[in-house]
């Protein structure tokens, strides 16, 4: 085990004793209470889950479910009202809207516009209810913010990237960089923790905003090849793995393969790229630890009680505001590594990453 799984290791543990210690529809739709509720009860203990779209795989497959599974542990009589923005910063302002008119304590939010959702914020707030940002901080008078060390995912990609390039890692080689979508405060941070790990030590020849879509991003890459040459293109960094899957359709369309191409959050199609080696690494996420700590904090808040023990960091957002935030540690994911990251935390099983057009590539991986 290299240092880095070390420290994701103890610092999945140390997060796993920390929740132990502190509990001692259809993607796209408004509401989405039936299947998020974590029960009925007492009527007047009301979490709300706010999540930003339905395109990135993770928000309806793992952090609703794992979290409304952790609120129910935590607080049998309490009931989780989920609603989605799918991808759009004015309906999710609405949906705060809702979620004030039906009377929840806390709300739960991952920001669609970390901007734009900053008066919304400040409603709740005004009628007396606790605002947490979940995995992108929000703007606004929150009262904590549950995510990963976003430089550090960056920085992971970054290295990634260099390492898969080996010795044509000179500061003369062109790599495209695609980054996620600026309203995201976290799109930022992914792009400081890669310029950190890549200037200087590569060209970065084209570098623009992918959206966090897939069809954007492989204009995007069209765009570069056009611009570079195909031939000039050593790399490409992509900030997710859902661009990662529109860029890797590019340049098998411009028939450049061989080059390497970050990702991140682990996604099923990510893994299989890896596998198959379209993709050369992701950044692993683990979303559990990070659902059941926002549902912690939550349940604290909705208590009254203190969350400086869980808490123990302080970030400023974009508004100035000062935010005691719980940052979990990323780890990247290459061929090497499946086996000891999403397969033995169970995201998922050699069956799902191996199936019938991986099968041949998954053998020659050591992934039967």
């Amino acid at each position: 085990m290299n240092a880095t799984m070390r420290r994701v290791v103890i610092g999945t543990a140390a997060v796993s004793l920390a929740l132990s210690v502190a509990a001692c529809g259809k993607a796209g739709d408004d509401n989405d209470s039936g299947s998020g509720s974590s029960s009925g009860g007492s009527g007047g203990k009301t979490i709300g889950l706010l999540l930003p779209d339905s395109v990135t795989a993770r928000y309806e497959k793992f952090d609703k479910p794992y979290f409304v599974a952790k609120t129910k542990e935590l607080c049998p009589d309490c009931t989780v009202e989920y609603a989605n923005a799918a991808g759009d910063a004015a309906k999710q302002a609405q949906q705060v809207s809702s979620m004030i008119t039906k009377g929840v304590k806390v709300i739960v939010i991952s920001a669609q516009d970390s901007a734009a959702i900053k008066s919304s914020i400040q409603s709740a707030v005004n009628k007396g209810i606790k605002v947490v940002a979940y995995d992108r901080l929000a703007q606004g008078p929150v009262s904590a913010y549950v995510s990963f060390d976003n430089v550090k995912v960056g920085e992971l990609q970054g290295q990634a990237l260099l390492d898969a390039l080996g010795s044509k890692a000179t500061p003369k080689s062109k790599i495209v960089m695609i980054n996620g979508d600026d309203a995201d405060p976290n799109a930022g941070q992914f792009k400081e923790g890669a310029h950190k790990a890549l200037d200087g030590k590569v060209n970065i020849a084209y570098e623009q905003s992918g959206l966090w879509k897939d069809t954007v991003a492989a204009q995007k890459m069209s765009a570069a090849i056009t611009q570079l040459g195909a031939k000039n293109i050593v790399g490409v960094y992509a900030a997710n793995d859902g661009m990662a899957g529109g860029i890797a359709n590019t340049l098998k369309g411009a028939k450049i393969s061989g080059i390497p191409l970050t990702g991140q959050d682990a996604e099923l199609a990510g893994i299989q790229r890896i596998v198959a080696g379209t993709q050369s690494s992701t950044v692993y996420k683990a979303f559990k630890p990070e659902a059941d700590a926002a549902a912690v904090l939550a349940f604290n808040l909705l208590e009254g009680k203190d969350i400086k023990s869980l808490a123990t960091e302080t970030l400023t957002s974009g508004s100035g505001d000062k935010v005691p935030s719980q940052l979990l540690t990323p780890v990247s994911v290459t061929k090497a590594n499946i086996k000891d990251t999403v397969i033995k935390d169970k995201l998922y099983t050699v069956q799902e990453i191996c199936t019938a057009d991986y099968a041949a590539a998954c053998k020659k991986a050591g992934l039967e």
